[in-house]
């Protein structure tokens, strides 16, 4: 049978469900058609002008995004805005849009960075089931663990930061892609040797540290959330051929959207400036 848009939103809702998602957030089809044909699918971290350009271009009928295209709602879609052009070339080429947020969150992301690092998940860092605690095979060192996420993710110009004693052990490991500060005290509530997160703020992360928090490992937010959509993909076309028997084409972007593009070589430090 030929898929169609709401066909492939049913087997998204039925692997993310909308239920499931932060009480703030706002999940699901956003743009497009139920009815129209669904033959190819993308999915991207971001709905921005390059995976818009990346959907148009690779002739896809649905947009899937990790992120909402209107996260915070909106009253205008008018083309004055860079989303209410996005908006209207997506409406414009016949290409519909959909997103799973933190009812991804809670479904694979954190699974998705547990397989990379080679962390044995064993139970939630959070009470919405955010995130994740777990353990390595084997104590290693900080500096080599912090090499294995450096090596495990997509490579960007910001890199990984990391806080904490290098030379240290650390075997149970809390895990939370994106924005995860929110959840420093949570990782030391569950033990953990090291967090491996994203976004983390100056003062939160130096508080954290300065009362004997556990190491961390900050990455950017798209490169800790870019793993996910292996899953994503791969679950949905499992999703499809089990529920109508049939095969769609489908697409990883991998095209960074991560909103810094460079890293300046480190000054010089502060006792050779004086």
């Amino acid at each position: 049978m030929s898929l169609t848009v709401g066909d492939a939103v049913a087997v998204l809702n039925r692997l993310f469900p909308p239920e499931t998602a932060e009480s703030w957030d706002h999940v699901g089809l956003a743009i497009g058609d139920v009815n129209a044909p669904c033959r190819k699918v993308l999915f991207a971290v971001d709905p921005c002008e390059a995976t818009v350009r990346e959907a148009i271009d690779g002739h896809a009928d649905l947009l899937v995004t990790h992120h909402p295209l209107y996260l915070r709602g909106t009253h205008s879609v008018a083309t004055t805005s860079a989303k209410g052009r996005w908006t209207a070339e997506l409406i414009r080429h016949g290409v519909a849009q959909f997103s799973a947020h933190t009812n991804a969150d809670v479904a694979a992301s954190t699974r998705a960075l547990a397989e990379l690092f080679g962390v044995r998940l064993e139970r939630p860092l959070s009470e919405s089931g955010i995130g994740g605690v777990g353990t390595l095979a084997a104590p290693v060192t900080l500096r080599e663990f912090a090499h294995r996420v450096a090596d495990a993710l997509p490579a960007v110009p910001a890199g990984i930061l990391v806080g904490g004693d290098l030379d240290a052990l650390v075997s149970t490991v809390a895990l939370c892609s994106g924005s995860g500060d929110s959840f420093l005290d949570a990782a030391n509530a569950a033990g953990a040797d090291v967090y491996v997160t994203a976004d983390l703020r100056h003062h939160p992360t130096s508080d954290h540290l300065w009362n004997g928090g556990c190491a961390l490992v900050c990455g950017t937010h798209w490169a800790t959330e870019w793993p996910l959509l292996g899953l994503m993909e791969q679950w949905f076309r499992d999703g499809v051929r089990e529920s109508y028997g049939s095969n769609v084409d489908t697409e990883i972007s991998t095209t960074p959207t991560d909103p810094w593009v460079a890293r300046l070589a480190a000054a010089p430090s502060y006792e050779t400036m004086r």
